[in-house]
């Protein structure tokens, strides 16, 4: 079925094409021929020039954006101050329990709310 459909449409295409104008058909093969040449060349792709560029602009903004955040969001740091000192106090068994009681829990949350903030 497809043989049959293929000859049928070669022979509507090819009793088309004969009553065409010479000149006509002329420009339609130049047409064809030139769209055949485009398409063997290469595409040239014009975003392909900007991306070494593109790159190095990225780079350099990734860098001040992490430069500037290293220098903004310094912890305070007392000068002195051992952070292992902290650790050593919240592990030691002998160490003052300061909410067993309860009396000044709401004391160390709104302490721990003001740090937050």
């Amino acid at each position: 079925m497809t043989d049959e459909f293929e000859k049928r449409t070669r022979d509507v295409l090819a009793e088309s094409t004969a009553r065409l104008d010479g000149r006509i058909r002329s420009r339609l093969t130049q047409a064809r021929h030139a769209a055949l040449e485009q398409a063997t060349q290469p595409a040239r792709h014009w975003w392909r020039a900007y991306v070494p560029a593109g790159a190095a602009a990225a780079v350099a903004v990734l860098a001040v954006v992490m430069w500037s955040a290293r220098t903004d969001n310094l912890p305070l740091v007392v000068q002195g101050a051992n952070p292992t000192d902290d650790i050593d106090l919240l592990v030691d068994a002998e160490a003052p329990d300061f909410v067993a009681d309860g009396e000044d829990l709401e004391f160390y949350e709104w302490a721990a709310g003001e740090v937050e903030s």
